[in-house]
């Protein structure tokens, strides 16, 4: 904010309150107003921080983190697609609205000179150069797996190391400053496993894993706990073996959040008014997952190494969690890439690099600024390693054979070509750190995994599109 105070008292105030927020790396909203007439406010361009705004008849503009429904007003995301600037001095009379200009964020190019009218964004287009194709795909030895590795532990430390602790922390509390949003799947596995070589060996990690009472699927009576055939919570205690004997001396505590249905219901119009202007069932069963897996309220087992262990209730310290988002628009990993290669090849329209580069294109314009509504709601702040800003560009310049496997036989790798082809670079990563289950894991949409999809008997055929009621 010093820096943006003094810029606005320069002559050029506006080209140089671009630079600085061309400087600014990492997760932010801001509003701020100049002193001199001009407020500015915006999101950071992959819009990893909520910002709303909504327009009263008056011409009262409100700007807010999370919208205020007892108000008569429309509400709607800001764009993470710039800067937006309202001359406060100059309503119109007749509509009584106030001027707003937008400055788009651009591309940079060697070409790009700073200007007045456009934010510089710290990316380039996406590499979709194949000249260089090679035979075979890269396994664990290749550099892209190191490059892969030393991008993701970088990005890890800015957001693991010296987090600021609360006064009243016990000692055990103060050991625990990091949780993780823990399926069992190959990216969060991935970050917990990294995570481990950034900390002291002293600090714990916590794995929140949620799963949900779903009585369109569960039925009442047998010996297992429906939450513990979650899909989501059988991967989780997998994967946490594979952490365990990976990272020796090092606690990681399954943290099981279990969800009643009552619960669910109790909580939903809460969840239902977070995520506004969002409003589809798709929407409250990926955000309500969320919800329940930040609020860290769960058992956990005492040991976690008997057949049968002694559930005792515990809540996460930890403010921090670490969340694998952006893992799969990145690296390739949802199944439309490879439909798209299925379908269209590499290059062709509608193949795999058109698919990729829609998906990255839309990172900013997507549901990052709804997840930050509901994670931060119980006072957590969210993390994005794998959007760390050095690990973006590094996807986006890296030729799409260092990323994904789609395009060779699945049997010219000695690795054997046992791992599937998206996000090949990070499956070989924790096939490397010798996680070799956990580099096997298939894709599992977390709506799926937690079991929070068509909640209720009698939903089975709502589709994901379908406005909430």
């Amino acid at each position: 904010m010093d820096m943006l105070s003094e810029a606005s008292r320069q002559p050029d105030s506006q080209s140089i309150i671009l630079r600085v927020l061309e400087q600014i790396r990492g997760p932010f909203a801001f509003v701020y107003y100049d002193g001199k007439g001009k407020l500015y406010y915006g999101r950071d361009c992959l819009g990893r921080r909520s910002l709303m705004k909504a327009a009263l008849e008056d011409g009262t503009i409100i700007l807010t983190s999370v919208a205020d429904l007892n108000l008569d007003a429309q509400w709607a995301e800001v764009d993470a697609d710039g800067l937006y600037v309202v001359d406060v001095l100059a309503k119109d009379i007749t509509s009584q609205k106030f001027k707003t200009a937008h400055i788009p964020g651009i591309i940079s190019e060697p070409s790009t000179s700073p200007s007045s009218t456009s934010l510089i964004l710290p990316f380039t287009d996406m590499n979709r150069d194949v000249s260089s194709f090679p035979e075979a795909r890269i396994n664990i030895h290749s550099s892209a797996v190191t490059e892969m590795e030393t991008f993701l532990i970088q990005s890890l430390r800015l957001r693991t190391l010296n987090i600021h602790q609360k006064a009243d922390m016990t000692p055990n509390e103060q050991k625990v400053n990091v949780a993780i949003l823990f399926s069992g799947g190959l990216d969060c596995t991935l970050l917990a496993r990294l995570t481990h070589d950034t900390l002291h060996p002293d600090q714990e990690i916590d794995l929140l894993n949620v799963a949900f009472e779903n009585p369109r699927i569960h039925k009442p009576g047998g010996d297992i706990s429906f939450y513990e055939t979650c899909p989501d919570r059988m991967t989780a205690r997998s994967s946490l073996v594979e952490l365990q004997q990976t990272c020796p001396g090092r606690i990681f505590r399954l943290v099981c959040v279990n969800v009643p249905f009552t619960m669910f219901q109790a909580h939903r119009q809460k969840v239902v008014d977070l995520i506004h202007p969002h409003n589809t069932e798709m929407d409250l069963s990926i955000a309500i997952a969320l919800y329940f897996a930040s609020r860290g309220v769960g058992t956990v087992s005492i040991p976690e190494t008997t057949s049968k262990p002694t559930e005792i209730d515990y809540e996460t310290p930890a403010r921090v969690l670490l969340s694998g988002l952006g893992a799969d628009e990145l690296f390739g990993g949802y199944r439309r890439h490879e439909n798209a290669f299925t379908m269209h090849g590499l290059t062709a329209t509608g193949g795999l690099l058109d698919s990729l580069d829609e998906d990255i294109s839309r990172i900013g314009k997507r549901n990052l600024g709804r997840d930050d509504r509901v994670l931060s709601h119980w006072g957590k702040e969210a993390r994005y390693p794998f959007l760390d800003e050095d690990v973006v560009a590094w996807a986006l310049k890296a030729p799409v054979w260092k990323k994904v496997g789609f395009g060779f036989d699945l049997n010219d790798s000695i690795d054997g070509g046992s791992l599937e082809p998206g996000k090949l670079v990070l499956r070989l990563l924790a096939k490397k750190l010798g996680m070799d289950g956990v580099a096997k894991e298939a894709k599992r949409a977390i709506q799926f995994g937690a079991r929070t999809a068509k909640m209720g008997i009698g939903s089975g055929k709502t589709k994901g599109t379908q406005q909430l009621s």
